[in-house]
């Protein structure tokens, strides 16, 4: 072998060995970065993203709720594509799925808690809209006792007869049942009739008297069920903006008038808006989709404020500090800021 063969060897393998580096040897990161944003008034696949099975009132504008996008399994070529981009960025895998968590078990508890926000938005939504309290049902056990003859969002008023307002009552009434016995619920539900359940209480090994195999909470009834129809979407952060959308739906006149809003933020059934992470990106998604207002729930304000991305940052604690804010905007005022 000549020297030129082994000189141009000596330069091509080194290129050849650091591209198969690059593009054969994943990396202990993640990529986090801007996701697709959702106008929680508008459809999606042909369904209404918040659907509300009554009459509703007409809407403008958007009220869009953001995500954060996420890239697991990278080489090495594309956490340097994507850190280089200036869009995305890069975390210690470790952060993002724990040691010991499979990603099956993050994603399921991140799917949990998207289900879970979507209970609270429409609990903060109907207690705004002063609907009022009952003995509502949050869960029905399928398998259990009362499975085919009760349905998660039925409201109780009766056991055995005697009236229950609250969940407490409710718990009191259950405490003189034992296993085997045949209790009669009278229930509400919603775009139904009412009617009249006798169930046959189980057993459970954490108590003494008979199990129904329900969750039960206080929590504010309206006689009509409202649907979320976004699929893989995880986290808590969604629940404001879905709650924004059913009062708007719900109330004469709109909240976001002519204006492009979008926003995030962890609501809880009594209203109260939380902290999400992410904030920067979803901010860049927010006005790369259009938005010129953005909701900030307001313990994220130090950071976004930091980096407004040219919004109109809107700081919220509050849904109902939310609806007031919204309303000012349309009316020409100056809300609260971050």
């Amino acid at each position: 072998m000549n020297r030129r063969i082994l000189t141009l060897l000596a330069a091509v393998l080194p290129v050849v060995a650091f591209g198969v580096l690059l593009t054969a040897v994943t990396v202990p990161f993640v990529s986090l970065g801007p996701g697709p944003t959702f106008d929680t008034l508008g459809t999606i696949d042909g369904k209404q993203v918040v659907d509300i099975k009554t009459t509703t009132h007409p809407t403008t504008g958007h009220l869009n709720m953001t995500t954060v996008s996420q890239r697991d399994g990278l080489t090495l070529g594309e956490a340097l594509v994507l850190w280089l981009s200036g869009r995305e960025q890069l975390m210690p895998r470790d952060l993002v799925y724990p040691p010991g968590k499979s990603r099956q078990e993050v994603d399921e508890s991140n799917d949990a808690d998207f289900r879970e926000s979507e209970q609270s938005a429409e609990y903060a939504a109907l207690g705004y809209l002063r609907y009022p309290s009952a003995v509502t049902l949050a869960d029905v056990q399928d398998p259990g006792p009362s499975a085919g003859a009760l349905q998660r969002g039925d409201a109780v008023d009766a056991v055995n007869g005697e009236p229950v307002y609250t969940v407490k009552q409710f718990t009191a009434r259950m405490a003189d049942t034992k296993p085997g016995d045949t209790v009669v619920l009278n229930y509400r539900r919603k775009n139904a009739a009412p009617g009249t359940a006798r169930i046959t209480l189980g057993e459970n090994k954490d108590r003494a008297n008979g199990f129904l195999g329900v969750s039960v909470l206080d929590a504010p009834w309206a006689p009509f069920s409202i649907d979320f129809n976004l699929a893989n979407v995880g986290g808590p952060s969604a629940g404001l903006m879905f709650s924004l959308a059913v009062v708007d739906k719900l109330t004469t006149g709109t909240l976001a008038g002519p204006n492009f809003v979008a926003g995030t933020g962890v609501i809880r059934a009594n209203g109260e808006v939380e902290p999400i992470g992410g904030i920067a990106h979803k901010m860049l998604a927010a006005r790369e989709a259009g938005a010129t207002v953005f909701l900030v729930p307001a313990d994220n304000c130090y950071e976004a404020r930091n980096d407004d991305k040219g919004l109109q940052l809107v700081k919220v604690d509050s849904l109902a500090q939310a609806v007031g804010a919204l309303r000012t905007i349309t009316d020409g005022g100056q809300p609260p800021s971050c």
